[in-house]
């Protein structure tokens, strides 16, 4: 079932929105490239995308909600390599010229259309269940860093080290089928600053300054994503008096946590008297991004999302897709961070 509401243009974006923004950071192709010939960008993305097919199938298959799940999982990798090599072949097909939103679009409308809703779902509810048993370690260890730059230092690494957890990347898909992922592994593998894109200094010292008044984070993987990379963080921004929105998928896509499944998550992690950890969340607000994909196209969001967002300040793009593949380059008429 798609969102009933209808979705309307994230408010913070520069207007007129056609001029100023562009939901894909990476062009597939120019205006004076031959449009019935696939760019070699588009036939490299195309590739990664045939290349994440084995890792849906497989999830596909073991889909205990769908009858049959094994035959419709190969008629899922069979029609969606169709479509992708239909692309090679003819950019302008199946609504094309591709980039990242529709190549993620397609693949979800197939699953769909073969009655898989959620094939991550088993991962990611053992995945939220590890690290909601991990959260209070995670926020000890931070709460014990005294200096505010380090302990800033220590949450944005928290978040790098969460957002690993990405189960839409081949590779990385791979890595956790055969070993899982762990946290604090991560956390102490990350590569040294400084980062390819890396304005922490910038950050710390806006920070100091406590200028933000509400913020919003588009939200990510399920996991230690969310649990022990985000939360201590949106917990922290909380602790220095800045009301903070979580806006998150309404329909699941890959590992990516659902509206429903961050309102249990938050729900397990509170103690009896609404508080996370010490700090009162009655400035923490849960929202329903309206969106159903792994990347975010700004120009459609909820009606929800869009009046809570009216006088936010900070806004934060965690991840891969939606802070890096899109909305790298975007500009808001507030503050923003993205961070992936």
């Amino acid at each position: 079932m798609e969102s009933a509401s209808e979705m309307v243009a994230f408010p913070l974006l520069p207007t007129p929105i056609e001029s100023n923004y562009r939901a894909c950071t990476i062009p597939y192709r120019f205006p004076s490239d031959n449009p019935r010939k696939a760019t070699p960008s588009e036939l490299l993305w195309i590739d990664i995308f045939l290349n994440s097919i084995p890792s849906f199938k497989k999830r596909a298959e073991s889909d205990p909600t769908v009858p049959d799940a094994n035959i419709k999982a190969g008629i899922f990798a069979q029609r969606y390599a169709e479509i992708l090599e239909d692309f090679k072949k003819d950019p302008e097909s199946h609504g094309g010229p591709p980039d990242g939103i529709l190549l993620c679009r397609l693949r979800e409308q197939v699953l769909r259309e073969l009655g898989f809703r959620d094939i991550f779902k088993k991962v990611k509810d053992e995945e939220n269940a590890k690290a909601i048993s991990l959260f209070a370690k995670v926020i000890h260890l931070s709460d014990a860093i005294e200096d505010e730059g380090k302990r800033l230092e220590n949450l944005v690494r928290g978040i790098f080290a969460g957002n690993i957890f990405d189960l839409g990347s081949a590779q990385l898909a791979e890595v956790f089928s055969k070993d899982g992922m762990s946290f604090l592994a991560s956390y102490q593998n990350l590569v040294p600053r400084p980062w390819v894109i890396d304005d922490l200094d910038i950050f710390k010292l806006k920070w100091s300054k406590k200028p933000w008044k509400k913020a919003i984070i588009f939200v990510d993987n399920s996991g230690a994503d969310i649990i022990l990379g985000i939360l201590p963080f949106a917990r922290e921004l909380l602790r220095q008096g800045t009301q903070v929105v979580l806006a998150a998928n309404d329909l699941p896509s890959i590992n990516d946590v659902t509206y429903p499944e961050l309102v249990e998550i938050i729900s397990k992690l509170k103690d009896e008297h609404g508080q996370l950890m010490g700090v009162d969340t009655s400035n923490l607000l849960i929202a329903n991004s309206g969106n159903d994909l792994p990347a975010i196209d700004l120009t459609r969001v909820s009606q929800e999302l869009a009046y809570l967002a009216s006088d936010v300040d900070l806004v934060m793009l965690e991840g891969m897709g939606r802070g890096i593949l899109t909305n790298l380059y975007a500009q808001f008429k507030c503050d923003s961070l993205k961070i992936g």
